[in-house]
């Protein structure tokens, strides 16, 4: 790299680019399984476009049960995608006393903060996980190609 004056870039990005997904309207009505398979393409890529922007925050919390913590958790404004997920935390197969794990999933523009407030009220050893896919409901982009078929 040196000899050719190049320096490493750390973190930026080299290259962007978009994809068109182009089909034969007569092959996806006509072809067996060939309409499911775009499906499944379409799925996979909207849910991996849309994990790109959260994060999925896990901490440690201490209640008096798991609707103190879901209180607690809303109370500060970390509903996440539908609300958090809360379940009691088991040490060799024996309930933690007042211990609960609680998840959220948050935008990562908001992960310094979501992770303040969970300390705040009383959050330890804070996991924070990279999403993969998040699946909705039916991808939109599905949803228009269903339509343009039927012109």
């Amino acid at each position: 790299m040196r000899e050719n004056n190049l320096k490493e870039i750390v973190g930026g990005r080299v290259i962007e680019s978009e994809g068109v997904m182009v089909a034969s309207k007569r092959a996806l009505k006509e072809r067996p399984g060939l309409l499911e398979i775009v499906k499944e393409m379409l799925e996979r890529v909207e849910a991996h476009l849309k994990a790109s922007d959260y994060f999925l925050v896990t901490t440690n919390i201490r209640a008096q049960s798991e609707g103190e913590v879901a209180k607690l958790m809303l109370d500060k404004g970390l509903g996440g995608l539908q609300g958090p997920t809360v379940s009691s935390v088991y040490s060799s197969a024996i309930r933690s006393q007042n211990l609960f794990a609680a998840s959220v999933v948050v935008r990562r523009k908001a992960l310094h903060d979501t992770i303040k407030a969970l300390r705040s009220i009383g959050g330890t050893g804070v996991l924070v996980s990279e999403l993969t896919y998040i699946f909705d409901e039916e991808p939109w982009r599905w949803t228009e190609l269903l339509k343009k078929l039927e012109d």
